[in-house]
């Protein structure tokens, strides 16, 4: 019997090595290598035989001037959904391969059942091999249920198939010719051609490559569910996001009702596009203007509350901050932030007491993004230092008023990009004043609003506005 091969592979990279390495000679990262089995033949010996499709193309590509390739827009597939096409670039790109991940328990496989119950025109092959069929069928009905124009012939586009050989796959998918497959999960998706577990690095790079070789070759769209990690990066070799077309990151919390569908990478779109949904008994409702939800409660009155409007991707919306300043029950103060970066909380109470003098280093600072979105538009400071200058006082801000600016070190007011269009959603939610940095007031045509803009230079002319 031949004696079984084993190997390292750097989880982050794929570099391989015959023995065990600290530190990654390739990617520079510490204590990413594990053991493979390579089993008795070599890899890359069998990597065309994973998939063998009878239309595909044999002999020797050439080459093709540049001059000689047409120009020609890819095709777009109609997902249906308008927050995913926004995501995708305008839809579906047909022989594309999309990667889409998130936490345990945040909606993959019902955002993906979802959007293909939403598609009456393709035949869908849906490949499940964590799920029963019993379980997708309970899953559609109570989606079904919440549309209102479900039809029969829906349903009957849809196969369903509980597999995990990546050679059964191809075998169905060959025979029933599907306009659309969707695997979930990749992690749980094994060949034989390679003797290792399923969802162990080479399994999934072997796995990603010869479903790319399906997708490339017939032209069929392939949607794969990646699991990610206790870091919260996508779970397997980091090849695995360089062969796909297209990264789509799903977040949000489990206790909120919110998600964003976030692009990190896509080739054939932009990757600062962003799509918001709110998580329902029958299925994910997409948010066309999710400033009128982050906004619908009535605070009048209350302090440590202000109004920020924030660009997340090319999307602006308003978004409430909320801050608590109490005294410090013990010798060191609390410094707490929930959907915001928490050293530049700790970098702007540093600003607010060297430069506009409130002392905050004897009191607890807790800093809250209602409607549990993490947002990372630095425009957010001016709101942050406003809402815990607004508890520290006991002062409510008044309404009508929101801002934008991002603060400096040395507590002035910097510039910040697309300030046509925070102006704009300002003035069509109903604001009546909105502070901005004076840099960008001194570049815009501000009589074609009906908001008044208050410019300020520096963090103390902002809150002299708010306050008086």
């Amino acid at each position: 019997m031949a004696k079984t091969k084993t190997a390292y592979v750097c989880s982050n990279c794929g570099q391989e090595s015959t023995k065990w390495i600290g530190k990654c000679p390739n990617c520079g990262e510490w204590n990413t290598f594990k053991e493979i089995r390579l089993g008795t033949s070599q890899l890359g010996s069998n990597a065309d035989g994973l998939f063998r499709h009878s239309n595909a193309t044999s002999g020797k590509s050439t080459p093709i001037k540049l001059s000689d390739i047409p120009t020609q827009d890819d095709p777009r597939i109609d997902m249906h959904d308008g927050e995913l096409n926004r995501v995708l670039g305008g839809g579906l790109v047909a022989g594309s391969i999309v990667l889409l991940g998130g936490e345990p328990g945040i909606g993959k496989s019902t955002l993906t059942l979802q959007t293909i119950l939403n598609i009456p025109d393709r035949k869908i092959l849906y490949v499940s091999g964590e799920e029963s069929a019993h379980q997708l069928k309970m899953r559609a009905e109570r989606l079904l249920g919440g549309m209102s124009n479900a039809t029969t012939a829906i349903v009957d586009n849809i196969n369903i198939l509980c597999e995990t050989s990546l050679q059964k796959i191809f075998e169905f998918a060959d025979e029933l010719a599907p306009e659309l497959l969707v695997i979930d999960s990749i992690q749980t998706i094994a060949t034989d051609e390679v003797e290792s577990s399923p969802g162990s690095i080479t399994q999934v790079r072997e796995c990603a490559a010869s479903l790319l070789r399906f997708a490339k070759t017939t032209g069929t769209p392939v949607i794969l569910i990646g699991h990610i990690n206790k870091e919260g990066t996508l779970a397997g070799p980091k090849i695995l996001e360089h062969i796909v077309d297209t990264v789509i990151q799903f977040e949000g919390d489990q206790h909120y009702m919110y998600r964003i569908l976030r692009s990190i990478k896509n080739r054939f779109g932009s990757t600062s596009e962003l799509g918001i949904y709110e998580m329902q008994q029958t299925g994910l409702r997409q948010v066309s203007n999710p400033s009128e939800l982050l906004l619908s409660q009535d605070h009048e009155g209350l302090s440590g509350i202000a109004i920020s409007s924030a660009i997340e991707g090319v999307r602006p919306f308003l978004v409430e901050t909320q801050a608590l300043v109490s005294s410090a029950a013990y010798g060191t103060p609390q410094r707490s932030a929930t959907g915001f970066d928490q050293r530049r909380l700790n970098m702007l109470l540093a600003v607010l007491e060297k430069r506009v003098g409130f002392k905050l280093t004897q009191k607890d600072v807790f800093v809250n993004i209602a409607g549990g979105l993490r947002v990372t538009d630095l425009a957010m400071d001016l709101s942050v230092i406003a809402a815990v200058l607004s508890s520290n006082v006991d002062t409510a801000i008044e309404t009508g008023w929101c801002m934008a600016g991002e603060v400096g070190l040395s507590g002035e007011v910097r510039p910040i990009n697309r300030i046509e269009q925070r102006i704009a959603e300002a003035e069509k939610l109903g604001f009546t004043d909105i502070i901005l940095p004076l840099h960008n007031v001194q570049s815009i045509d501000t009589r074609k609003y009906t908001i008044n803009i208050h410019p300020v230079r520096k963090v103390e002319e902002a809150l002299r506005a708010l306050f008086g």
